[in-house]
């Protein structure tokens, strides 16, 4: 494991190695053992697109593994402004041991583990989003006890979070059931590879269908950022995607729900859903800290 870039580049057992470590320092935190697996390393953060949570659990997080996390947003690089992707990946190689990237196409994450010679990891792009679901596999894992044999069911747009998850379910053993508007469907390319899993994958346009006997529900805003100006368009499209009591009904009776946040209640989820399951959903908030921890110790320490 050089980089993380997508789900699709793990194993299982790599993923398993990653949930396993992350379970450690979450631990060694909470019972006040120091774990400075970082020490003397500096990880250049680049914001392309605004955060809160990623931002705050890298920072924190190579901080407590005794490194020193540098935040690089748009305006203080000159990618964007001309300078290729190949060139920065050269030059931050010389004063970095490893880059963190949010930002909106995959190819420059992929571009800057190619020209680079230090680890990338994917905070974010419009094509997956691997840090969050590193942490949702944590927390369903801690609530469940385990990930194989369970169901997850991702309800709203086939979008980088459906994709990883899609991804990270499957390899983890659960069974995926997927509830898309036609239109909103994810890309071929995770469609592909769900194909290769059977009946363990269903895509369907039915929430009603992909809810049944779940153990785990996920849903995501209707419009990511970058997609405001078509946002209402997408609550149209997304009008009878939203997790609500109905849907719990479905599922199984002590099914989990989880949510990457930011939330919009009322539209994605009901209030009512949302602080029902409020525990779990800032639990997987939390473990986005211990998930990327983990996954800075495997690259860099």
């Amino acid at each position: 494991m050089k980089h993380l870039l997508k789900m699709l580049d793990l194993s299982t057992e790599e993923i398993t190695e990653i949930l396993d470590l992350a379970d450690q320092l979450k631990y060694e935190l909470k019972h006040g053992i120091p774990h400075p697996h970082l020490k003397g390393k500096t990880l250049g953060m680049i914001f392309q697109k605004a955060s809160t949570r990623t931002r705050v659990s890298f920072e924190t997080g190579m901080y407590q593994l005794g490194g020193y996390p540098l935040f690089l947003s748009s305006n203080d690089l000159q990618i964007g402004r001309g300078e290729p992707v190949q060139d920065t990946a050269r030059v931050l190689s010389r004063y970095l041991s490893g880059i963190m990237i949010r930002t909106f196409e995959q190819k420059e994450v992929e571009d800057l583990a190619k020209y680079g010679n230090i680890p990338i990891i994917n905070g974010l792009t419009d094509f997956c989003h691997p840090c969050q679901v590193l942490a949702d596999l944590m927390t369903i894992r801690e609530f469940k006890g385990k990930l194989d044999g369970l169901k997850m069911c991702f309800i709203g747009d086939g979008n980088n979070m459906a994709n990883s998850l899609i991804v990270g379910g499957l390899k983890t053993g659960m069974s995926v059931s997927i509830a898309c508007p036609k239109d909103y469907q994810p890309p071929k390319e995770i469609l592909d590879f769900a194909a290769g899993y059977g009946d363990k994958f269903e895509m369907t346009d039915s929430p009603a269908q992909a809810a049944k006997d779940a153990d785990v529900i996920l849903t995501d805003v209707w419009a990511s950022m970058g997609q405001e100006e078509e946002a209402e368009k997408r609550r149209k499209a997304f009008a009878g995607y939203q997790v609500n009591d109905d849907i719990m009904a479905l599922a199984k009776a002590d099914a989990m729900v989880l949510h990457c946040l930011p939330a919009h209640r009322e539209e994605e989820i009901t209030e009512k859903v949302f602080e029902a399951h409020a525990k779990e959903i800032f639990e997987e908030a939390e473990n986005r800290l211990h998930a990327q921890k983990a996954v800075m110790v495997k690259l860099m320490a």
